[in-house]
């Protein structure tokens, strides 16, 4: 097979899923975001404070950082801080952990020139633990069963496995922005397991644009999401029910629809999205035209206008205490929480309708509270 390092672990979850969308990714250039160069600024920030903890001879890269901000500080420090808290908990039981940040894991015994870059592999008798930084707040992502963390475990074990006797994994995913830290564990027998059964086979599959196309939430981040024909086909299924009203459908049709709305939401705006940006740059649709949308009145000087209506004998500007994530980064978060941690509570959110499979607990019904008082209802 001709060599292409196309088959990122980070981009595992999708042609795991769905491997011809390899092959159909390859060819269309990788587009930036201020999302992405975020994220990349607090990789850097995260590596050079775990670094310098550990007495080692780095640069302080934040002149440097588009992104940089007090929040992205608090984030990094709170990933140094999880990282060596780490390190200490495996000199419990091994005298000479190894930390390696940034760490380039090649895992191409399973996966065609497969390779990337861990954020930080601990190595310790018995264990082997991978950390991964996540500074997106769109996404909750978890460890467990996560083929990104299993590609770069498979790495380590390739590049490490014989400093160690190694019988387990653990991964984490740190993730400040979201207050999740998601830690996984399985046995090196059962990752190498999956490793042959799973991922080298549909690896090759992948690499050689074979197998079936499949959607599902994979295709979040696929490049060719808006013109895939196999996820407008999985999206128009729904076409079925004519979209009648809900409460012509059964339990179990609601259900089934709502297993896949979010996702077709998602195309709809997907579609919406690659039609104005094609119809921008010429590209025709029948029945459709680009117009100017809806816009709001802005200062043209907000500095001209403050001593205009300063000068008229008016005050310009409103006073209003800052947020509770400004407050904290302002104080700290020793201080703010011996100042304010009494005075901060959290009320209940929204009711929402999710999957059983979410972890939030669930919430009582009105259904529960009439059972609760034996068929009578609250006065």
């Amino acid at each position: 097979m001709a060599k292409h390092a196309f088959l990122s672990a980070s981009a595992s979850h999708r042609w795991l899923n769905c491997p011809p969308s390899a092959k159909l990714c390859e060819s269309i250039p990788d587009q930036s975001s201020p999302y992405a160069q975020e994220g990349t600024d607090c990789h850097e920030l995260c590596a050079y404070l775990v670094e310098k903890a550990l007495e080692h001879d780095v640069r302080d890269p934040t002149e440097g950082l588009s992104f940089y901000n007090a929040e992205m500080q608090n984030c990094a420090e709170g990933y140094c801080e999880y990282v060596l808290q780490q390190l200490e908990a495996a000199k419990q039981y091994c005298p000479d952990p190894m930390i390696f940040i940034e760490q380039r894991l090649d895992f191409s015994h399973w996966v065609e020139n497969g390779f990337g870059t861990g954020d930080c592999v601990i190595l310790a008798d018995k264990v082997l633990q991978i950390i991964d930084y996540k500074h997106g707040l769109g996404v909750l992502v978890e460890a467990e069963n996560n083929s990104q963390m299993m590609c770069y475990a498979l790495g380590a074990l390739e590049a490490f496995g014989d400093l160690y006797d190694i019988d387990q994994v653990t991964m984490t995913i740190f993730q400040p922005r979201r207050d999740n830290i998601s830690t996984w564990n399985i046995n090196k027998s059962d990752l190498l397991n999956w490793a042959d059964t799973v991922l080298s086979p549909t690896a090759k599959l992948a690499y050689e644009g074979k197998g079936e196309f499949k959607a599902g939430d994979h295709c979040q981040f696929c490049k060719v999401k808006a013109t895939c024909r196999k996820r407008a086909e999985y999206n128009l299924e729904l076409a079925q029910y004519d979209f009648v009203m809900p409460d012509t459908l059964d339990e179990l049709e609601i259900a089934s629809i709502l297993s896949k709305v979010d996702q077709l939401i998602a195309w709809g705006n997907d579609i919406k999205d690659y039609a104005l940006t094609k119809a921008q740059s010429g590209t025709h649709f029948e029945g459709w035209k680009v117009v100017e949308g809806r816009s709001n009145r802005k200062y043209t000087d907000e500095a001209t206008v403050a001593t205009a209506v300063k000068n008229a004998g008016y005050d310009p500007y409103e006073q209003k205490l800052i947020g509770i994530t400004a407050m904290s980064t302002l104080l700290g978060k020793t201080q703010f929480e011996e100042l304010l941690g009494g005075l901060i509570y959290k009320p209940p959110g929204k009711p929402a309708l999710v999957p059983e499979s979410d972890k939030r607990p669930a919430v009582n019904t009105a259904a529960d509270d009439f059972n609760d008082n034996g068929g009578k209802e609250n006065v």
